[in-house]
């Protein structure tokens, strides 16, 4: 099983996806048009027409700015000393062209000084103007968006964020989806896992319903935060999800692997996910193939024990006589076969019968999925959920393996959609795997091992 890490060791954990742009480390500083010309722009005659569409500065502004101006004409200045003067401009900014150069200022003061409060400040400044060209517009919305974060004002850093995703800005060394991934963090960076889950899950939707590559990390993620904090359904949906549209084999013993982590299943419960964790080459060593014995129990399912204890001894994970309860089950299997088979007409008689009850018609559809006859079955199970009493998350579950088994990809889906409680989660897996196996270019499995001999 991969080991993930919880979400909650890190403060910020947007940088796991770099933005890649100049400021993302708070140490550059933004060029911004207006700097130098205030003074220059208030010695105009106001009623001069050719000043028409220059800045627009108070008299107040430029006498502010003007000590300001002079202090940094020697090219290096002392923007700790100048700190409190400039933030004396800010109030004094009232027209667009004030406040991009006040903003200007600001942001680069507090990149200097290291104060993130005047940093944030300074850019939405800039922004609150207009004057930023339109081009530049999304990319200061992220620079917003990072400030924002790292003060942890996170209602403020997402409202920047959207207007960035809204513009489609795409920065330099940027993937498509990094804007999305980063405003689900700032979910996660809160602790609200549930609503960052949904965000993300919403967003690879939209973009799969808009024909847009998926980025394999974005489940990662997702799992990873849903895994480690316990948050159910969603974890299922990401895995389910996950091995869908990414379907390797380590990450179908990753999906079944968690889903048995994360539940304590009673045994009939674990036979099915087994189940399925055999047809996807979850089952990997010796406590994996006894769990699966275990759970189907030779005296009840032979020909599946008998098939399963074959594949174990052939991949040299249980070899005959390193395991007593294993030989004992193969024995037992064995032995069983013949007269088992014998009986099954008239166990399909029985459970036919009208007055049979649903524990003969639930043993009867066990007993032909056990050996291979899944059109048989899947009638059996079909019967048994008209029947009062019976489980009817079991049979479902079981219905939908018989039908995946039989190729009826769709009915299998159906069913497993109405499963609930705890095998819910079971459920999605096969669901995913028949929706895996109905894709005309599904990606290569290990072959399905049989159910009992098919």
């Amino acid at each position: 099983m991969t080991h993930y890490s919880s979400p909650r060791h890190s403060v910020s954990l947007a940088r796991q996806f770099a933005l890649a742009l100049a400021l993302a480390g708070g140490t550059a500083v933004l060029a911004v048009p207006g700097m130098t010309d205030a003074a220059f722009a208030q010695k105009k005659k106001k009623d001069d027409k050719k000043d028409a569409g220059k800045p627009v500065y108070s008299k107040e502004f430029v006498e502010a700015y003007k000590p300001i101006e002079e202090a940094m004409k020697g090219g290096a200045p002392d923007f700790v000393a100048l700190k409190p003067l400039i933030l004396a401009l800010a109030p004094l900014s009232i027209s667009p062209d004030e406040q991009i150069a006040a903003g200007g200022l600001l942001f680069n003061t507090g990149v200097t000084t290291e104060d993130q409060v005047v940093q944030l400040q300074g850019v939405e400044m800039m922004l609150n103007s207009g004057k930023i060209a339109p081009a530049e517009v999304g990319r200061f919305q992220v620079v917003a968006f990072q400030v924002a974060s790292n003060l942890e004002q996170y209602d403020r850093a997402r409202a920047h964020l959207q207007k960035a995703i809204d513009l489609g800005y795409l920065g330099t060394n940027m993937k498509p989806g990094d804007l999305e991934m980063n405003m689900a963090e700032t979910y996660f960076s809160e602790e609200r896992f549930q609503e960052g889950l949904q965000y993300l899950m919403d967003s690879i939707s939209q973009r799969k319903a808009q024909g847009g590559v998926i980025d394999e990390r974005w489940y990662r993620r997702g799992f990873s935060v849903a895994y480690s904090n316990e948050v159910v359904p969603q974890v299922y949906d990401y895995l389910a999800a996950w091995v869908v549209d990414f379907p390797t084999e380590q990450n179908w013993r990753d999906a079944v692997n968690a889903t048995r982590n994360l539940n304590e299943f009673e045994p009939q419960a674990m036979l099915d996910l087994l189940r399925l964790g055999r047809r996807v080459d979850m089952l990997q060593n010796n406590m994996d193939y006894i769990l699966y014995i275990e759970s189907a129990d030779a005296r009840r399912l032979p020909m599946e024990v008998k098939t399963v204890i074959e594949e174990a001894r052939a991949k040299g994970l249980v070899p005959k006589g390193s395991d007593t309860f294993v030989d004992e089950q193969m024995g037992i299997a064995t032995g069983r076969i013949a007269a088992d088979r014998a009986e099954l007409p008239t166990l399909e008689r029985d459970a036919n019968a009208s007055t049979t009850n649903f524990r003969l018609v639930v043993g009867a559809a066990d007993a032909f999925l056990n050996y291979g006859d899944y059109a048989k079955a899947a009638a059996f199970y079909e019967k048994a959920l008209g029947i009062a009493g019976v489980d009817r998350n079991l049979v479902l579950t079981r219905l939908g393996i018989a039908q995946v088994l039989a190729g009826d990809m769709a009915a299998a889906r159906e069913n497993f959609a109405k499963v609930e409680g705890v095998r819910a989660s079971i459920a999605k897996l096969w669901s995913a795997y028949a929706t895996q196996k109905a894709a005309p270019a599904a990606a290569p499995m290990a072959a399905p091992a049989e159910m009992a001999g098919d």
